[in-house]
């Protein structure tokens, strides 16, 4: 429909906007879903932070390899190696 004049009037419109959401779909781009060090999924919070009731502060972390890991096993790991414990 063409408005009078070139203006357009919420009449002229076919529809208004009024509200809308958002979705979204995400998944992990790893090799491994599993810590190779605690052999605890990625997605849950390692051993150490369960006992410790940490589970919000466990964090996943992933190298140039493409392997994840939990920081905190990480963490531990590098101070005694400094590789990869999958390569």
């Amino acid at each position: 429909m063409m408005a009078e004049s070139g203006d357009t009037t919420e009449k002229n419109q076919l529809f208004t906007l009024k509200k809308w959401n958002a979705v979204a779909v995400w998944n992990w781009d790893v090799e491994c879903d599993t810590c190779a060090i605690c052999r605890v999924q990625v997605m849950d919070a390692c051993l150490r932070c369960q006992a410790d009731n940490k589970q919000d502060e466990c964090v996943v972390v992933w190298g140039e390899c493409n392997h994840s890991f939990h920081n905190c096993c990480m963490a531990l790991w590098v101070e005694q190696n400094n590789r990869c414990p999958l390569c």
